[in-house]
């Protein structure tokens, strides 16, 4: 065993989730990475755990939440530097420590303010980056709304963007994919933007036209564009329904799916070999709030590889810890958000607990069977 006279962190009596096990034991964190793990505390000085879970730090690569921020309210701009520095704390605080900001481009509504906010926000990232001012790891994913007229014009501008880690091609016109349900859709629109039905029938044909004239031809583009970029850059399919989704996809070079709606597309996506991603949301409310399939179900069934929090930060890891009711032990749970997203996405130096990489982790506790993040480390400097 390597002896460190001055480890930069020492930690005794944690439960420490591996790739491979849950064990009791120490740990010590020098550079900013993982120095050395073994079970048992016998020799070691150091920050008694008391038997508080040591998790690696979770990884996510789609949350739209830092478009709440932006968008507090409908049609209501919140200034860009402020919104993503609260969206930074809401982050960390669920205990994310690299974090892929899901970044609409484009919308089915002409009139969204998605699009007015886009270049922006990229920028107040990255300014919010250069001053110091972010805690988590923050890249970038980058859903592409294929009914959006302008979405080439839109999305050249970042394809070179280092920061640019995934792709997803999604096509929210309602009648199909998540809105399959249209009276789902009308439920969700009257609600949250107080459209009257009138206004719901007019964006409904707006929106077919839309997708009849522009989402063939984006497709194509984007996915030509995306294979010849110098990093080859991911590609995911999103709110998959039915095998000829899940096909298409597959003829585009997608390796991941997204928040299936169907069973059918689920299992389609495991048989091609894609990585099936749900929602954190779905889980801990025991069902999709669109009528879509539920992720335990999918997790059951063993077609369930990432979970995204998607626009719930905290559900990330209540939703890993809820796998267990699905006959997963601990550390696949576990892998789920941390894991297998950082492996999925290249990420290969950050996402375990194990020697030699990256010291990010977490300090939780279960309080009335829910885990409670209690502190947050990166690269061994505490977060929060």
């Amino acid at each position: 065993m390597q002896t460190f006279s001055l480890p930069d962190i020492a930690i005794r009596n944690a439960r420490m989730v591996t790739a491979t096990q849950a064990i009791t034991g120490s740990l010590l964190v020098s550079q900013g990475k993982f120095a050395d793990i073994h079970a048992g505390n016998a020799g070691l000085s150091g920050d008694d755990w008391q038997g508080d879970y040591l998790l690696p730090g979770l990884v996510e690569l789609h949350t739209d939440n830092m478009e709440k921020h932006l968008m507090p309210r409908p049609k209501v701009n919140w200034p860009v530097l402020p919104a993503i520095i609260a969206h930074d704390a809401q982050i960390v605080a669920a205990g994310i420590t690299t974090v892929l900001d899901a970044i609409a481009v484009g919308d089915i509504e002409p009139d969204s303010l998605r699009t007015q906010t886009l270049h922006s926000c990229v920028q107040g990232l990255s300014r919010a980056a250069q001053a110091g001012v972010l805690r988590a790891d923050h890249l970038l994913h980058l859903r592409l709304e294929l009914a959006e007229p302008d979405l080439l014009q839109l999305f050249t501008p970042f394809l070179d963007d280092p920061r640019l880690r995934l792709v997803s091609l999604m096509d929210h016109t309602p009648g199909q994919r998540q809105w399959t349900d249209l009276d789902h859709y009308r439920t969700h629109v009257t609600g949250k933007r107080g459209w009257s039905h009138e206004k719901v029938d007019q964006m409904l044909t707006l929106a077919l036209q839309r997708q009849q004239r522009h989402v063939a031809e984006n497709r194509q583009q984007i996915v030509q564009l995306c294979r010849q970029s110098a990093s080859r850059i991911p590609l995911a399919s999103h709110d998959d329904t039915t095998l000829a989704h899940v096909l298409e996809g597959v003829a585009d070079g997608v390796t991941i799916s997204e928040f299936p709606t169907a069973l059918e597309a689920a299992q389609a996506a495991r048989a091609h070999g894609l990585a099936i991603v749900m929602g954190g949301p779905n889980c801990v409310r025991g069902g999709s709030h669109s009528g879509n399939v539920s992720a335990m179900e999918l997790a059951r069934l063993g077609l369930l590889d990432i979970f995204s929090s998607d626009y719930v930060p905290a559900s990330l890891l209540q939703a890993a810890f809820y796998l267990q009711n699905a006959d997963y032990n601990l550390p696949a749970a576990i892998a789920t958000v941390s894991r297998n997203p950082a492996q999925k996405l290249g990420l290969t130096d950050r996402g375990e607990i194990a020697i030699g990489l990256r010291a990010d982790f977490l300090r939780v506790r279960l309080i009335d069977g829910m885990p409670v993040v209690l502190g947050v480390w990166k690269q061994g400097q505490k977060l929060f």
